[in-house]
């Protein structure tokens, strides 16, 4: 379903709940989980609509949105009172979203505690950032609302120690970079990330060559930034898409294990304790299989 708005000043989860007649909390929840887009793009229910808005509804059920505790294996590096770290592996959704709302980490953690923060809403308890589904390795869980806020405030002021691994196609000849380039949302394919100008946010990526092969660079890199997609989409930017990256570069696929990417460092600052805590992850199997063949 596809609407053209025609006045301005209501917020849109009042405004749809009156065209559809559907309960404000139904708009809500399609909102967050990016079932009704405007322009093209996923909005709050804060959002206020104006004249000539484009507003897209796609396929919704109820019983889609219907989130279990599952009995999935969870790598817990860590845990206490107030925050978990776990090594995700190759292939599992962080969050539940329409038609996916089974086999996620946040299904694992349901299960796995019945405290985590709610701070972003229900669908993403304990959920302070993200990574790929076939990006493996580290992310930090909040086990109670004041440890979220206190760990994505350190994120947000770019205090939280993140470092990757990379193999990516080509060779790099410098042996440090910054990739310091805007990503926007894909115009010509909205599930895509690109490096654009039109409503485009900030991003920054550093980058350290660790080894050379003939066809193939590992490289270590950290953010500055935490944009979707973000280290994808910056290699393919710069000409050296991350291997088996499925969706990013055009290049060859070795497997259907998903790019080699990894989450190796995770460093911030403990949310009540007040120390500095790091963890490491070694590379998975998904990953050293694919590097071996470079080798």
């Amino acid at each position: 379903m596809e609407i053209v708005v025609q006045e301005d000043g209501k917020r849109i989860d009042s405004y749809l709940s009156e065209k559809l007649d559907f309960s404000r909390s139904k708009i809500v929840k399609m909102l967050k989980n990016n079932v009704i887009l405007v322009n093209d793009l996923p909005v709050k229910n804060s959002y206020i609509i104006k004249s000539g808005d484009t507003i897209k509804i796609g396929e919704y059920s109820e019983e889609d949105m219907n989130l279990e505790p599952e009995n999935i294996p969870l790598d817990i590096v860590y845990e206490d009172d107030d925050v978990i770290v776990v090594n995700k592996p190759n292939g599992m959704v962080v969050h539940p979203a329409v038609g996916n709302t089974h086999g996620t980490l946040v299904n694992a953690l349901l299960y796995h505690s019945k405290n985590l923060s709610n701070i972003n809403g229900e669908f993403r308890p304990g959920i302070v950032h993200r990574i790929d589904s076939y990006t493996t390795g580290l992310l930090m869980v909040a086990k109670n609302n004041k440890s979220h806020e206190i760990l994505a405030a350190e994120l947000e002021k770019k205090k939280t120690h993140r470092k990757y691994i990379a193999l990516v196609w080509g060779v790099i000849n410098e042996d440090t970079a910054t990739i310091d380039a805007p990503i926007g949302r894909d115009i010509n394919d909205r599930k895509k990330m690109c490096v654009t100008s039109i409503n485009s946010k900030h991003a920054v990526t550093h980058l350290k060559v660790l080894k050379r092969y003939k066809e193939v660079t590992l490289i270590e890199l950290s953010l500055e930034t935490g944009r979707t997609h973000q280290i994808r989409v910056h290699m393919n930017y710069i000409g050296h898409p991350v291997v088996n990256d499925p969706v990013y570069g055009n290049r060859k696929l070795i497997d259907d294990s998903g790019q080699c990417l990894h989450a190796k460092e995770l460093g911030f600052m403990h949310p009540t304790k007040n120390v500095y805590m790091e963890f490491t992850s070694e590379l998975p199997d998904c990953f050293t299989n694919i590097l071996k063949k470079f080798e």
